[in-house]
């Protein structure tokens, strides 16, 4: 039997690579762990803690505004960008620390270095130039942001990354995209005070997401002073003189910005990993194939999160994983399970939702009942504040099974969670029905609906 300097070495020391690595280890495994940047990867880095860290940041003059109403009086607020940044930077570091260190603690070998595949079994660590073999090897690298290089002007743009750590916030900037990250910037940078442009290609922002949710979230966005043009796209970008940005629209509008932020996507982290040199093939746009067991086609070398651009979020990659293990370490083979998975969208409001659209519903499913209530949170009847929640309940009307639950408004995230346990465990709207309302919450709709707002019938509404 051939023998290894490691039964597992992992490329990429992110969420989903840091996780394989330490619990194989504290089986007993011979791990290594390679990360050419930061242990964290994405999530801890250069997404997920920090774009929160920077949405309660945000959230902070509209908190102040709507004190009056309880009886408050505030000093008018000062913003310090540098400060906000610092204190990011300080909690980024430890949370970095902890993550190299619980692979550490559980037994691998942590390696700060760029590791590329030489063959199936054996990886180079460029910085200590001298290579390790290992049994079985997983990717777990990642993605970045599309740099869209066709853009005449491109290299004027910055990207999330960017956005966490700039010299100075912008006075005005303008942001390419319709997804996650897009939508979650603008109303970072809105709530900071920086006069925010949002462009889209799309006729609406999220898309895949329900569209009482897009919708009532673009009203929303635009009554605050968010600008959104749908339907547009950049056709250049130039640098001005006096060193901003002028942004060219291929309808003919010119956006004069300090900043603009590229937000058109993520490509997997796979170029010059020496995947050509173990044989392990790759998608069309470079993605790593892999099996239900997020196995590659090379029999030992294995590939999860981003980088196989499945379901690009981080409690996912942590949950292939897990599989992996099971599977690679255990004898006891487990296929991730990517459906139903609940996610959330950390605008202002936020969005959190959990299985089928109601359009998406309405294709799979002949017959479908929407529940669905529209109201002023109680938070906002003090505050004055005009801004409506929104909460939606997809059932098969046959089963009476809760395909989809939607949320806007206040702490939409946290419900979304517990949400997904229910569709999870495939609990129908009778189950909900039974259960006690707390009151007084937001919440206690998704109990109190009993009566269905409309039916769609082969796709069509009625009532």
């Amino acid at each position: 039997m051939a023998r290894y300097d490691y039964d597992l070495f992992v490329i990429g020391g992110g969420s989903g690579g840091v996780r394989a690595a330490r619990v194989s280890a504290a089986l007993g495994k011979r791990v290594g762990i390679a990360e050419e940047y930061r242990f964290g990867g994405t999530c801890v880095i250069r997404g997920c803690v920090p774009k929160k860290l920077f949405v309660y940041a945000s959230q902070f003059p509209e908190h102040f505004e709507d004190s009056a109403g309880y009886g408050w009086t505030v000093e008018p607020p000062r913003f310090d960008w540098r400060t906000l940044v610092a204190n990011k930077d300080r909690e980024i570091a430890r949370l970095e620390g902890l993550y190299r260190q619980g692979v550490e603690n559980a037994g691998g070998d942590a390696f700060q270095t760029r590791a590329v595949l030489v063959d199936r079994h054996t990886i180079l660590l460029e910085s200590e130039n001298r290579t390790v073999t290992a049994d079985q090897i997983m990717i777990a690298t990642g993605g970045r942001p599309n740099p869209h290089l066709a853009l005449p002007g491109h290299e004027h743009c910055i990207f999330s990354n960017e956005a966490f750590d700039l010299p100075e916030l912008p006075k005005a900037i303008v942001i390419a995209g319709g997804g996650y990250i897009a939508v979650e910037f603008a109303n970072i940078f809105h709530g900071l005070g920086v006069h925010t442009t949002l462009i889209y290609r799309g006729k609406e922002i999220l898309s895949r997401f329900d569209m009482d949710l897009r919708r009532m979230l673009h009203e929303t966005m635009e009554k605050k002073g968010i600008r959104i043009i749908c339907h547009e796209i950049f056709s250049a970008i130039e640098r001005r003189g006096d060193g901003r940005l002028d942004a060219y629209l291929q309808g003919g509008e010119v956006l004069v910005a300090d900043q603009v932020m590229l937000a058109l996507g993520r490509i997997p982290n796979t170029e010059d990993l020496g995947l050509e040199a173990a044989g392990v093939e790759r998608g069309k746009i470079g993605e790593i194939l892999v099996d239900d067991y997020s196995r590659s086609n090379v029999e030992n070398i294995w590939a999860i999160g981003d980088v196989t651009n499945r379901v690009q979020l981080t409690p996912v990659a942590i949950h292939e994983a897990m599989c992996f293990v099971e599977t690679a370490f255990k004898n006891n083979p487990v296929a991730p399970d990517h459906d139903c998975v609940a996610t959330a969208v950390f605008s202002q409001p936020e969005i959190g939702t959990v299985g089928l659209s109601e359009d998406e519903a309405a294709r799979r499913f002949h017959d479908i009942e929407v529940y669905r209530a529209t109201f002023r949170p109680m938070r906002h009847t003090l505050s004055g504040r005009d801004e409506k929640m929104l909460m939606k309940l997809i059932v098969d009307a046959q089963t009476r099974l809760v395909l989809g639950a939607h949320i806007l408004g206040p702490d939409a995230g946290e419900m979304a969670q517990l949400l997904g346990i229910s569709l999870k465990a495939g609990l129908t709207k009778d189950d909900f029905d039974r259960t006690m309302a707390v009151h007084p919450t937001a919440a206690e709709e998704f109990v109190t609906m009993y009566k269905p707002s409309y039916l769609v019938k082969n796709g069509e509404r009625v009532g």
